[in-house]
């Protein structure tokens, strides 16, 4: 047994990554590391635990010069050993201007999601990578230079579980890249060399050429030392992860696809470490909310720790985080801004900013039907305001007269007794009378200059439906 089988034997075995008769998709580029494992998957693993095999190349669209003889060579690849072989184009820099992502970001993204699907497709559990050795060394300083906590040093896991249930697994996680280039050596399959790895063009190609040669003269023993530092911080990570988890089903007051809200109580109260991982939680669980750093989540925490009911920070993407009076928003949704629309007495009017329904109705007794509250809703003199209404949003300068307050009051002053918070004012719909005036601040409060009295013939009753 050479020493690349015997690591790779010894990887599979300690993270349980292969059973007999598993069904395996495999990830080639065509590059000495996919290479590389094909030829073990293929080989001696498949002779032990009769694995079924498939690999695919996937075309990034990037390097149209160099991917047809890409594509053939990894055709031939899989041929010589009887390895099923698929091929997929993506389209990253499409997808990276649609998702507001990177151009690196976007292409990992769809990579996985391609590798799920032909996974689904071809019935494979597993997807195996070839992420090696050296690749979790340059990852872990990608991450410390970009000033990550525990979680982003603990490096690209072994095994992991997708959202579509599928197991990817990286055999070579613990195999150098110098290893590997010896066992292709000595055998007559050759690989592909990716001409990108050799600029410095990108971050991690910077990482590799540059700042570790430089280090492994302070420890030549770099890559053994820092595979052990990520081991330890996985298994620390995996105890704070169930701690958080926890922690966040107590926390969630509203969760979708481009916002979460959390109840601010046990928020503010919480120690700064539990606090941080659980900000990256909920980024990462909510889709609209990814592409914010370690920075922007101390930002977050600012904004708990000291904020006043309000405040809120602008964060890339169009994310904000807003601090209400028992919660805290982040959500990378407009603030909605209603328009002009016209209210037929009797009738209804549907606002389309935010799917609310105000309806209007007249009556000539003073016995109207339900409970009028002045909030979802209100009964108004009919004559005093007119049958032609109208409903928007609200504008500087907006005042009224408060059912039962003396004297005027601004709409902006309302807002903050209420506790509206800033960012959801405009979506409050104002209904006005013929002749421009506030009648109602639906779901607040009536105007006092058109309630009803003695003399009054005809009622007009407003409601407010929620969507």
């Amino acid at each position: 047994m050479n020493k690349f089988e015997k690591k790779i034997r010894e990887t599979v075995r300690k993270y349980g990554m292969l059973a007999p008769e598993d069904a395996i998709l495999i990830g080639l580029s065509g590059g000495a590391d996919s290479v590389s494992l094909l030829k073990a998957l293929a080989g001696f693993l498949r002779e032990d635990l009769g694995l079924a095999l498939h690999a695919i190349y996937i075309d990034h669209g990037l390097r149209p010069g160099e991917t047809p003889g890409e594509i053939e060579f990894a055709r031939q690849v899989c041929e010589a050993h009887g390895v099923g072989f698929h091929t997929e184009k993506i389209d990253v820099l499409g997808y990276a201007e649609k998702e507001r992502l990177g151009k690196q970001e976007a292409a990992r993204a769809l990579r996985y999601e391609t590798y799920e699907n032909y996974a689904v497709r071809l019935g494979a559990g597993k997807i195996a990578l070839g992420h090696t050795a050296d690749d979790q060394v340059e990852t872990f300083f990608m991450r410390l230079l970009r000033g990550s906590g525990a979680k982003g040093l603990r490096g690209i896991p072994p095994v992991r579980r997708t959202k579509g249930k599928k197991t990817i697994i990286r055999p070579l996680i613990e195999t150098s890249r110098s290893e590997i280039e010896e066992f292709l050596a000595g055998s007559s399959t050759g690989f592909v060399q990716d001409p990108t790895n050799l600029k410095n063009d990108y971050e991690r190609n910077r990482i590799r050429h540059n700042l570790l040669p430089v280090l492994r003269q302070f420890n030549p023993n770099l890559t053994e030392t820092i595979l052990r530092t990520t081991r330890i911080l996985a298994e620390e990570d995996r105890y704070f992860e169930s701690t958080v988890l926890k922690a966040l089903m107590r926390l969630m007051r509203a969760k979708k696809d481009e916002e979460a809200e959390l109840y601010l109580v046990p928020l503010e109260s919480m120690e700064i470490a539990l606090l941080r991982r659980t900000l990256r939680m909920v980024l990462e669980l909510v889709k609209g909310l990814r592409g914010l750093d370690f920075m922007h989540i101390e930002d977050i925490i600012g904004l708990i720790k000291q904020g006043s009911p309000g405040d809120r920070l602008n964060l890339p993407h169009g994310i904000r985080a807003v601090k209400k009076y028992s919660t805290l928003l982040i959500t990378s949704r407009p603030p909605v801004e209603i328009g002009t629309y016209g209210l037929a007495c009797p009738g209804s009017v549907t606002i389309p900013e935010t799917g609310a329904v105000i309806s209007a109705g007249i009556f000539e007794k003073p016995e109207v039907p339900g409970i009028a509250d002045g909030k979802r809703r209100v009964v108004l003199d009919a004559e005093k305001a007119g049958l032609s209404l109208a409903v928007r949003g609200r504008r500087d300068g907006d005042f009224f007269h408060p059912l039962g307050f003396r004297g005027r009051k601004k709409l902006q002053d309302l807002f903050v007794d209420e506790k509206i918070p800033r960012d959801e004012r405009g979506g409050v719909p104002i209904v006005l009378t013929s002749g421009g005036d506030i009648a109602w601040v639906a779901g607040l409060r009536g105007d006092d200059r058109f309630k009803p009295g003695p003399e009054t013939k005809k009622f007009l009753v407003l409601e407010i439906h929620s969507r």
